[in-house]
């Protein structure tokens, strides 16, 4: 919250410094200066810039869609299983896989649901200071507050600060999450637009207490609904003596010279950039007294604490070449530097755990982009060739647009390397989270299509091929473990979508069908995923009101799903129980006045009819009924 206090003190000195940037009227004539008109930016000035460049603008509507992605993550969570409190980690309903990654991913995959990666970043350029304000009630004891502001000293230099936090107590014993998420972003160009450089600054830390789900007793409490546990608070935990914390920091430059000035009538451009980008990552794992029955024999029999660290370091070189004829021709080179690991040794009775991977790793590769017969063509491959770890990627797709309402795209997507640095090296106060394996790389193929039509429906199909998967699972003693799949995985998924209106009355709809063709002992989802949603939508007293409101139906059918470990913060896989089958109806009514966007939401509101026991992973509690409210709210100056 310090954080977020130096943004409040700071925000109203830079409104002031700011000069209105030139804009043009709607008719398209001479520009502009604000400050001698009474008339306001258009939205489309306030722009948002991506790290790929990719500019969009601000959107203050209202619709179903960001009711969807109104939450912690500031996403739409269809594919994902929240756990019951507000910044808690997520279950997968699908397969995730990352496939432009050469370098292995830190640990504590469960924490890293809420991290904001490069790729969540985003660059502004706006005419007036713009703010925006997200609040959101959260299930007990606490709030979640987004607040971001960004300004523009002069036409060129753009700057902006944001805080993210969460504080919610949980309605469970023991499970207070207090996260919070500080970036600073900065947009820069010169008189000339020669020289143009993006950069941000993010520090993390994410802090959830851990329980370890309901000890036996209490799991049959919680099925059979007994009426003295409707307090949830009543219920007994595993433990309430433990937490673990995932911090992180990051600073990102993108900086690049254009031997021309980028003009609308150059028909080549020649580019040279280099992007920096320094990641500092530790995990940590407290618990006040151990728990050997859970999770076995132990070094210390108190206070223990788990840490690991990474630091990893990118330096990136490229050169862009645009034609108009020949397209867009990128090609890049980059040195990793890695250092991830403990601070001591293990001497096991099967030999030595080394206490750090370290080490320089050195890649090559390009992209392409053109127009070719109509379709839009994109390429992006990169190769490792020296070094440590040897890895690959390869990302390939076209797209065909046959109308403005009709398009497709079909791709194919390749990538070779480690799995994550826990899987590899991990020590522990535990004694059976002590592990160092030889693990070879896992090799994804993916294929997929997409056809978007508004008139009839987008459909998402891809098929994914995988070659020593990685999982966590159970040994034979029941105790986590790492694991390599030593066959083929195979697994299909198809996701269609459509929204459309009668009169006043929306109707939003997604359903997904999954087939784990091969290894279904290791990939476990369910078969059907389904949301469904039916509103009114109008507006109200002389339209100074957009409002929307209905019901929003949830169901997935019934699978294994994955059970969570708290020592590793990480999924493993399970055979003993099934979950799912449930449905969850929300109720919402949502509202819209001049920039600010109202939610007013009733959660799991049939829970109220025939109770909850529902679970989103083994030993974990599915949410109860909770009333939520909160708003987006943005201030243009």
């Amino acid at each position: 919250m310090k954080n977020l206090l130096l943004l409040l003190i700071f925000i109203p000195s830079l409104v002031f410094a700011q000069d209105r940037l030139p804009t043009r009227d709607q008719q398209g004539g001479q520009q502009q200066t604000q400050t001698d008109s009474l008339a306001k930016a258009p939205i489309e000035d306030y722009k948002i810039i991506s790290v790929e460049s990719d500019t969009t603008f601000v959107d203050t509507t209202l619709n179903i869609h960001k009711d969807y992605k109104f939450n912690y993550r500031r996403k739409d969570n269809f594919e994902l299983l929240s756990f019951s409190n507000t910044g808690q980690t997520y279950n997968s309903l699908s397969l995730r896989r990352e496939t432009d990654k050469l370098m292995p991913g830190f640990v504590a995959g469960a924490r890293h649901f809420g991290f904001m990666e490069v790729e969540d970043i985003y660059y502004y350029r706006v005419p007036t200071p713009l703010t925006e304000l997200y609040f959101k009630t959260v299930a007990e004891q606490g709030q979640q507050l987004d607040a971001f502001f960004t300004i523009n000293t002069s036409d060129r230099v753009n700057f902006s600060l944001a805080y993210k936090g969460v504080r919610a107590l949980g309605k469970y014993q023991h499970q207070l999450t207090s996260t919070g998420i500080f970036r600073t972003t900065l947009n820069y160009q010169t008189l000339n637009r020669k020289y143009q450089l993006k950069s941000h600054f993010v520090s993390h830390k994410l802090m959830n207490q851990e329980n370890g789900g309901f000890n036996p007793q209490a799991m049959e409490q919680y099925i059979n609904k007994e009426e003295e546990f409707e307090d949830r608070s009543l219920l007994e935990m595993n433990f309430e003596n433990a937490q673990s914390t995932l911090y992180g920091k990051r600073f990102y430059l993108d900086h690049l010279y254009h031997l021309a000035e980028p003009r609308p009538d150059n028909t080549s451009a020649l580019t040279f950039g280099h992007i920096f980008n320094f990641d500092y990552k530790k995990f940590q794992f407290e618990q006040a007294n151990v728990m050997n029955n859970i999770f076995g024999e132990s070094f210390d029999s108190a206070n223990l604490n788990d840490m690991v660290r990474l630091e990893e370091l990118t330096n990136e070189a490229y050169a862009r070449f645009t034609n108009e004829v020949l397209g867009d021709l990128k090609a890049k080179a980059s040195i990793t530097t890695y250092n991830y690991g403990y601070n001591t040794v293990y001497y096991t009775t099967e030999g030595r755990i080394d206490n750090r991977l370290k080490g320089t790793n050195y890649a090559a590769g390009g992209e392409y982009e053109n127009s070719l017969g109509g379709f839009s063509v994109k390429a992006d491959a990169m190769l490792s060739f020296g070094g440590d770890f040897n890895a690959n990627y390869l990302n390939a797709s076209a797209a065909y647009a046959f109308n403005e309402e009709n398009e497709i795209e079909f791709g194919f997507n390749q990538n070779s390397r480690l799995p994550d640095y826990n899987f590899m090296l991990y020590q522990s106060n535990y004694l059976n989270y002590n592990w160092q394996t030889d693990f070879d790389n896992v090799n994804t193929q993916q294929l997929y299509f997409k056809s978007n039509s508004e008139k009839l429906a987008d459909i998402d199909a891809e098929i994914t091929q995988v070659q020593n998967f990685t999982y966590f699972g159970l040994n034979e003693e029941g105790m986590v473990k790492p694991f390599q799949h030593d066959d083929q995985l195979r697994y299909f998924k198809l996701k269609a979508y459509r929204g459309f209106d009668l009169g006043v009355f929306g109707f939003d709809n997604t359903i997904m069908y999954q087939n784990v063709l091969d290894g279904t002992s290791v990939l476990k989802v369910p078969a059907f995923v389904t949301r469904n949603s039916a509103y009114y939508q109008d507006h109200w007293f002389r339209r100074a009101l957009f409002l929307q409101t209905g019901f929003t139906f949830k169901y997935f059918s019934e699978y294994e799903a994955n059970a969570y470990d708290p020592v590793l913060a990480e999924f493993y896989v399970q055979n003993e129980m099934e979950i799912g089958n449930y449905p969850v109806v929300d109720f919402f009514f949502n509202g819209k006045i001049d920039q600010t966007r109202i939610f007013f939401k009733l959660e799991n509101v049939n829970s109220l009819i025939n109770g909850n026991n529902n679970f989103v992973a083994p030993g974990y509690p599915y949410t109860d009924f909770l009333i939520r409210f909160g708003l987006v709210w943005n201030f243009f100056m």
